[in-house]
């Protein structure tokens, strides 16, 4: 999932949203020189990642992109996902998707020095272009992507990808909200269980 789904799924709880937020930095076991919190959400960030890579549902949206995109479909289609729960924000959340991520962005700089130091190069621009809110409509995906093809050196035109998501729109829906509804429940236990063995 990309970064608005992991954001939301620790919502409410800010070190482990912050420590689910940027996981993808920190490797093996270097988890355990954070708070106890921001392990918790490093690990739900796997976990997270774990079942999601691993989904049928999500096997079944990524091989429509697999033949153009290579190993980079996963990627994409987690791009689109996130595109889905920001256009359907309200069937999630009681708060305004524009006032979430406001206050996400306000929780990263009161706790900056936590931070990884990519996630504090990353957020300048992530806030100024306001790109969790921008997933909700197509021309942000579209800007999304197109910076995702530089960052990969336009290795296989992942800008490309957005008429994939417009030829396949109803379907790469459907297939988030199956899934989503999934991974919301598995990440509920899971939260449980982490509770258990920290406690």
């Amino acid at each position: 999932m990309n970064f608005l789904a992991h954001i939301y799924l620790t919502d409410g709880l800010t070190l482990e949203t912050i420590g689910n937020f940027m996981a993808d930095g920190i490797k093996g076991k270097k988890y355990l020189n954070y708070p106890l919190e921001i392990q918790k959400g490093i690990l739900i960030h796997r976990w997270i990642d774990t079942y999601t890579d691993s989904h049928p549902i999500v096997k079944q949206s990524t091989k429509k992109l697999h033949g153009k995109y290579g190993h980079y479909s996963g990627v994409i289609v987690d791009i689109f996902y996130d595109h889905f729960l920001a256009k359907n924000w309200e069937k999630y959340h009681h708060d305004p998707l524009a006032l979430y991520v406001t206050d996400f962005y306000t929780s990263l700089k009161n706790h900056y020095e936590l931070l990884t130091p990519r996630i504090q190069k990353m957020m300048v621009p992530m806030i100024e272009q306001n790109w969790l809110l921008s997933y909700a409509t197509l021309k942000g995906i579209e800007t999304v992507l197109y910076n995702m093809n530089i960052r990969t050196k336009k290795r296989v035109a992942m800008d490309q990808s957005i008429e994939d998501l417009k030829a396949h729109y109803q379907e790469f829906e459907t297939e988030f909200t199956l899934f989503f509804n999934e991974l919301i429940i598995f990440i509920t236990e899971k939260k449980i269980e982490i509770n258990r063995s920290f406690s």
